[in-house]
């Protein structure tokens, strides 16, 4: 098989480089699924790894893109064909293991997902981590009792990926939504994805007593830090909030009063390592009850791998908006 180009990043102790190189299959992490990829897409995570501004890789060098979607050319699993359309998503992609930003990529059998009927294979990658994110939240709030009729859900970090994706979703579940965003610019954006209403993310700045009046049922937070704090101390009793993020700082303080006198939860989601079953279990909600109905708005530009450094400085500068599909 002739060489094909693939996104690479270099990153250990000594040097951070990434870019373009020509790579054989040979070249590739072991797997026993061969997939020749269509499509990936651009993640948080995707622009810290290919800039270093986070030490994403834990080997170097590896392919980024922590999503794939295509169709596989070889398998020595017997649970994949020739043919079958494939999705990957988190499960060490451009931690430990070769990514989705290459014409073909190898990976173990139980990493792969069959294509959910409803999707095709472009839509499963505006999705993407994002979406999956997004839509693995809303199941976990669910899982938790989560009703329509306990009030409103507030998402912060509303206008990016997983923000956009979770206010789709849940306006389509029929749940009242606060968009909180910092961009003034988004306010009709996500009006047009269903919020109920949205807000400047200064009105989440609330005091810094233990327990603050109620205000929400539960949250979906993409920001962490204080952010996160002011979530938990404002929501009603059983509420849940989702952790997501990290955007706002990695540490918060909290007492113990939210959760022994509301009885509030507060829910962690891991896309990279969600189970292998749960995960199949929210692509395929994503091709039925989860499918979104605006991902036209939420996709916002598509581009090759030439254009991937470009991308990631814009992104983790907020000065994108929803999804960037990669096309192989």
């Amino acid at each position: 098989m002739k060489k094909f180009p693939a996104f690479r990043i270099h990153s250990d102790q000594q040097d951070m480089h990434a870019g373009i190189e020509q790579l054989s299959v040979d070249d590739l992490s072991e797997g026993d699924v061969l997939i020749r990829v269509n499509y990936s897409s651009v993640n948080y995570k995707d622009a810290l790894a290919g800039t270093g501004k986070a030490q994403i890789l834990r080997r170097s060098p590896l392919v980024g893109g922590i999503d794939l979607a295509g169709e596989v050319v070889e398998s020595a699993s017997g649970d994949y064909s020739q043919g079958d359309q494939v999705i990957v998503n988190g499960s060490g992609l451009s931690e430990v293991h070769d990514g989705g930003y290459a014409e073909f990529a190898r990976v173990p059998a139980d990493w792969v997902v069959l294509l959910p009927t409803g999707l095709t294979l472009a839509q499963a990658m505006i999705i993407g981590t994002a979406g999956f994110t997004a839509a693995l939240s809303i199941h976990l709030l669910q899982q938790n009792n989560q009703q329509v009729e306990d009030g409103p859900i507030v998402v912060t970090g509303a206008s990016g990926g997983v923000g956009s994706f979770a206010i789709d979703l849940l306006h389509k579940l029929g749940y009242e939504t606060v968009a909180v965003t910092g961009s003034d610019d988004a306010h009709d954006y996500l009006y047009e994805l269903g919020a109920s209403k949205v807000v400047s993310r200064e009105k989440i700045k609330i005091g810094e007593n233990v327990l603050e009046k109620t205000r929400w049922a539960g949250a979906i937070d993409n920001v962490g830090g204080d952010t996160l704090s002011a979530l938990v101390r404002a929501s009603k009793p059983w509420g849940n909030v989702v952790s997501v993020g990290i955007a706002g700082g990695v540490k918060f303080e909290l007492s113990a009063m939210p959760f022994i006198i509301r009885g509030v939860n507060l829910l962690g989601v891991s896309s990279s390592n969600c189970p292998q079953p749960l995960r199949k279990i929210i692509w395929n909600r994503l091709g039925d009850d989860l499918h979104p109905q605006h991902i036209a708005k939420i996709k916002t530009q598509t581009v090759k791998l030439e254009s991937l450094p470009e991308i990631f400085e814009k992104l983790l500068n907020n000065e994108i908006r929803g999804r960037v599909l990669v096309e192989l």
